[in-house]
């Protein structure tokens, strides 16, 4: 690929993709509704959504064998979606409200999650028995977010665990339930979305094509391409999304947004093509962007326990930790 011909696909396709990826997101949360979601899963299948660009261009990347890439979009997009939407939502919004049974019920998930990236990164263990220790968690937290108060109770597992695990769901519920009901959608939502995915997806492999052509060009290093450049692009539309709903005073949804979007952007975009295309060997920047993810998330995690949600103050220490990152990450590259 030329120069000019690769500048413009990552342009085009980094257009493209942003503007489109709204419209499947919103279109694909009116299916959900007309099929009965509730909002936290309403929440996780907008999370979804949001997250084809990152995931397409991660699998693009790996499957051209541009390994550094692939993991770097999805760690290096992982860290910039908590101090993008969690963060910069803290500055904008002044504080996101969170209860601490929200933190801690999606905080574990994120945690189990971070750390079985970094081990599966590391080469401790196979992606995998890495992508099988992943979904297992996810698979449960999405079946107790789509439970029954009533369902819950039925789990073979102590009542006071599960009156504690229901009562998180519908503090969660009552969060979301004003920041994300969409209108009931049509048939021709369900067939929007499937155009919008389409064109997401070439865009996003065009973005992605563009920006290694471009590296290679310039010898930029793989991780650098792929967790800066790429991971930040990527992730715009749910920054944008997570920032709107924080100056709104929606903090249980930016927060949700923000966990769920890495979440699956472990298990979709890295861990499940890991399997057949492998990761490559570890190396320094590995171990400073899993390292940095998992830290950040630990941060984030902790600084919204403490202070029952993130204050502003709270929001720029997350945006430090980011910038940290940035700066190691090039010191070494």
């Amino acid at each position: 690929m030329s120069l000019d011909a690769a500048i413009a696909a990552f342009a085009v396709g980094a257009v493209v993709c942003l503007g489109t990826s709204w419209l499947l997101v919103t279109r694909l949360e009116r299916v959900g509704e007309r099929l009965g979601f509730s909002e936290a899963l309403l929440g996780m299948l907008a999370a979804l959504a949001a997250d084809t660009p990152e995931i397409t261009s991660a699998v693009a990347a790996l499957g051209h064998h541009e390994r550094a890439v692939g993991a770097g979009v999805v760690i290096g997009s992982n860290v910039f979606n908590l101090a993008a939407l969690l963060g910069l939502g803290a500055v904008v919004g002044g504080r996101l409200g969170l209860h601490r049974k929200v933190v801690l019920l999606g905080g574990a998930v994120a945690l189990w999650i971070a750390t079985v990236c970094l081990i599966t990164a590391e080469h401790v263990i196979g992606p995998t028995t890495g992508f099988g220790m992943a979904l297992a968690v996810l698979v449960a937290y999405v079946l107790v977010l789509g439970s029954r108060r009533s369902g819950l109770r039925r789990l073979p597992l102590p009542s006071r665990w599960t009156s504690w695990v229901a009562s998180a769901v519908d503090e969660e519920e009552l969060e979301l339930v004003v920041a994300i009901r969409p209108k009931r959608g049509t048939p021709r939502d369900a067939l929007t979305a499937l155009g919008a995915l389409v064109i997401v997806v070439a865009a996003a492999v065009s973005m992605e094509r563009g920006a290694s052509t471009l590296g290679h060009r310039y010898s930029v290093p793989g991780i650098v391409v792929g967790g800066l450049v790429l991971a930040a692009v990527t992730s715009l539309p749910n920054a944008v999304a997570a920032v709107y709903l924080a100056a709104k005073g929606r903090g249980a949804a930016a927060f949700s947004t923000a966990l769920n979007s890495n979440t699956l952007n472990v298990v979709v975009g890295l861990l499940l093509p890991a399997i057949f295309i492998g990761l490559g060997t570890a190396s320094g920047q590995t171990i400073l962007i899993t390292g940095a993810y998992l830290g950040l998330t630990v941060l984030t995690l902790g600084l919204a326990y403490a202070e029952r949600g993130l204050r502003r103050w709270a929001g720029w220490v997350i945006i430090a930790g980011y910038g940290a990152f940035v700066v190691g990450l090039l010191a070494i590259s």
